[in-house]
């Protein structure tokens, strides 16, 4: 008697296949954002990181000891890792800061567990060092930031943010449909309930560029109830992670 075989390779396959389905739907979507994003030459100047690592060696970043020695804990940007923050946090280090990564490896977006491990991990930073914390967060790092000091403002001492696209339409940037692809959801559908533009109930500081090629200025720079203070710079939002520019503007608001 023939015995039928079964194998559960057939429907993983359809499903994987129904799931990069939406992923390409969601990364095609024809929305129009209500403000739009930065310029195509903006968006080209960006591509001067891959140069980056070739140019450290001749960049000199002037560090003067920090007066009040902070704890910062740093956020890397949207499908990057904490890797790409440490020449930043190296800087942050030889002033007297000392830096700790955000435990959670590379920036694959919001969900609801990765919330409640960033909040452990903030919580666990706290108190081994009986102090409050500083979030540094650049890019979509920084909405991460933001969320966090709203649900544990007693651990967070201020919250910095790095070209994150915090006001506005979430779509007045060039990497929506990048992030809906990667992430699984819409941008402005998240699977974490929050409102990324409610200022935190601690200092918010966000630096802002009007040469971001990535996000909007104007979603960076927010409005004046959305934040504390809003600093420009004239980095690329690659640059952030890296520029003496950025790197001095950090130091100066930790020391504020």
């Amino acid at each position: 008697m023939a015995s039928k075989s079964f194998s559960l390779g057939q429907p993983l396959a359809a499903m994987a296949d129904s799931k990069l389905a939406r992923r390409v739907a969601l990364a095609r979507q024809p929305v129009v954002a209500s403000s739009p994003p930065p310029r195509k030459k903006y968006l080209l100047a960006e591509t001067i990181y891959l140069l980056e690592p070739f140019l450290r060696p001749f960049r000199r970043c002037e560090v003067a000891l920090a007066n009040r020695p902070q704890i910062v804990m740093i956020l890397p940007g949207f499908a990057t890792h904490p890797s790409r923050m440490r020449y930043m946090a190296r800087q942050l280090e030889r002033a007297g800061h000392k830096t700790k990564r955000w435990g959670l490896g590379f920036n694959l977006g919001p969900t609801s567990n990765n919330v409640d491990l960033l909040e452990r991990r903030l919580a666990e930073i706290h108190d081994r060092y009986g102090q409050q914390v500083v979030l540094l967060g650049w890019s979509l790092g920084g909405l991460f930031a933001r969320e966090l000091a709203h649900r544990e403002p007693a651990k967070v001492s201020k919250v910095i943010t790095m070209g994150s696209p915090f006001s506005g339409d979430p779509r007045s940037n060039n990497a929506w449909r990048l992030y809906q692809f990667v992430t699984g959801h819409r941008v402005d559908e998240p699977p974490v309930e929050t409102d990324v533009s409610a200022k935190p109930p601690v200092e918010t500081i966000a630096l802002w560029s009007p040469r971001d090629g990535i996000v909007a200025p104007r979603a960076a720079c927010g409005k004046i109830d959305e934040r504390d203070r809003a600093v420009a710079l004239r980095c690329t939002h690659m640059g952030f992670s890296y520029s003496t520019e950025s790197i001095e503007a950090v130091l100066t608001e930790l020391d504020r």
